[in-house]
């Protein structure tokens, strides 16, 4: 029986005192007998909690009580087993590394698409608006080979920090399209758009809370295999359970 409770999630909100709260959110989670990582910066939040329910929700409360968090909306999925070993909190200089100081979206969201929506222009073939619509994954490579959108543009990058001078030297094949941009819970892509948009590219889209909101909210149609998250669990199939010995997909 699934009994441990996971949950991710980010927030891009400027954080000066991280490094105080790094002790203060590290001492909440121990007492709550919490295992994962967080992740500090000056530019936001990044969680990965695993526990009894009733800890993971009380830590997220005492959270939100921080009006900066008020908004966090964790995604959840449940295992029979803890999937961290240790409980971690680090202060980075950025929670996702991109190496491009001029993303801040704490000033400010590209345009999302909500899970519901993307599955229908993918059924349709193409947007409200008559436009094609693709997908971009931003993901690492090896994090892609696990499973993707059909048809997704996978850019093989090994790291996210080769993501701007991709973008840049392959952006041509994106003008006229919508992209949507995804990963797997969101931060990645949230940052990948905002660039996009910087760039020049107009009908950019973030997937709202990436493939394991998709996962949650839709049937996971148009997704081929399973989405590699960064713990004990692997490989998540789109019914959110956990597939450790899942083989790559077929590319």
């Amino acid at each position: 029986m699934n009994h441990v409770l996971n949950i991710s999630s980010y927030l891009f909100v400027p954080l000066p005192d991280a490094p105080a709260l790094r002790d203060t959110l590290h001492a909440r989670a121990v007492a709550l007998d919490l295992k994962g990582t967080i992740l500090l910066a000056e530019e936001g939040i990044n969680l990965f909690l695993a526990g009894p329910a009733e800890s993971v929700r009380a830590f997220v409360a005492a959270l939100r009580q921080d009006e900066r968090f008020a908004s966090l909306e964790p995604k959840e999925s449940w295992s029979d087993t803890q999937p961290f070993r240790k409980m971690l909190v680090k202060v980075k200089r950025e929670i996702i590394r991109m190496d491009h100081p001029a993303i801040r979206p704490a000033g400010g969201r590209a345009p999302a698409v909500d899970p519901a929506t993307l599955r229908r222009w993918l059924t349709d073939g193409h947007d409200d608006e008559g436009r094609p619509v693709v997908t971009l994954d931003t993901r690492n490579a090896f994090e892609v080979d696990h499973g993707t959108f059909h048809n997704a543009i996978d850019w093989r990058i090994d790291k996210f920090t080769e993501f701007p001078p991709a973008l840049r030297a392959r952006k041509d094949e994106l003008a006229g399209k919508t992209v949507v941009s995804f990963c797997t819970g969101g931060i990645r892509c949230e940052k990948a758009a905002i660039l996009m948009r910087e760039e020049g590219l107009e009908h950019v889209y973030q997937l709202e809370g990436g493939i394991l909101k998709y996962f949650e909210l839709t049937d996971g149609a148009h997704y081929q295999g399973g989405c590699f998250v960064f713990d004990e669990r692997r490989v998540l199939d789109p019914d959110l359970s956990a597939h450790p010995e899942r083989d790559a997909i077929e590319k």
